[in-house]
């Protein structure tokens, strides 16, 4: 039997905290800048393989995101947690919901909670508003499922107190908003060609990696390259933290593709 051989690609949506960088009405210097690079939209990225598209996470930027990434077409959406920089861009499905139908999703059954209560209106089944949008629920637990062949890994962490999800496709994995991952969890992240991962700023913070816990991991688990994401204003000018950063560990940008 033949080896499939996959060739993924990989979108940053967004790479900010979770009010976005600029924030709003801070005169901080880096929400000041100029550079592209220093403008991150809520934390977000695009999956591809063959003709299937999926998005980690739906923030509120969403739907600036997928006209950014010339998007028409998603095949489902997987959330790491329920907080509203990941899930509040929900609504937006609507353009592909009318053009495919309802659209996947998939979520550790307590997110799926938070989001009926969000959006009831999205999940209800009688006396549905006609311009609604639609979803086909899948739970997820922390043991590996398929995706059109593809096998994807959840890695449980927590984030301050709250479990999250991260996930590893072939050797590809994307975990934020973490602060504690086990070490069971962190053997599930071996020879991996890419590790994205959380590094909110330098000072230390209750509920994220700060930019020296980020590197600890990294140095763990010893990617070939590391992109760092969910980042705050406070971790600086994008261009002085890369010159800082170990050769194979870079910060990711909104709008930087990657293929492996």
């Amino acid at each position: 039997m033949c080896e499939i051989i996959w060739l993924l690609k990989i979108t940053f949506l967004g790479t900010g905290t979770s009010q976005g960088i600029p924030i709003i009405g801070s005169d901080h210097p880096v929400c000041l800048s100029e550079n592209p690079k220093d403008k991150r939209l809520r934390v977000s990225a695009l999956i591809e393989w063959e003709d299937y598209t999926y998005v980690i996470d739906c923030g509120p930027d969403f739907r600036q995101q997928m006209l950014n990434a010339k998007c028409n077409k998603i095949d489902g959406i997987l959330f790491t947690h329920e907080h509203a920089d990941h899930t509040a861009g929900l609504d937006d499905i609507r353009p592909f919901f009318f053009r495919q139908g309802d659209i996947p999703i998939y979520a550790h059954k307590r997110v799926l909670k938070e989001l009926k209560k969000r959006f009831d209106y999205i999940f209800q089944t009688e006396n549905k508003y006609p311009g609604a949008p639609g979803v086909i629920q899948h739970e997820i637990e922390n043991k590996a499922f398929k995706l059109h062949g593809m096998n994807v890994v959840p890695i449980d962490g927590l984030h301050h107190r709250l479990q999250v999800f991260g996930f590893r496709f072939l050797n590809f994995a994307y975990l934020t908003d973490m602060k504690t991952i086990e070490e069971f969890e962190l053997s599930k992240l071996q020879n991996l060609d890419v590790l994205v991962l959380n590094a909110l700023r330098e000072e230390e913070h209750v509920s994220h990696f700060n930019l020296d816990e980020a590197l600890q991991v990294i140095e763990t688990l010893k990617p070939k390259k590391a992109y760092l994401t969910h980042i705050s204003h406070l971790l600086g000018f994008h261009e002085e933290v890369q010159q800082k950063l170990p050769k194979n560990v870079y910060l990711a940008y909104d709008g930087l593709k990657i293929e492996l």
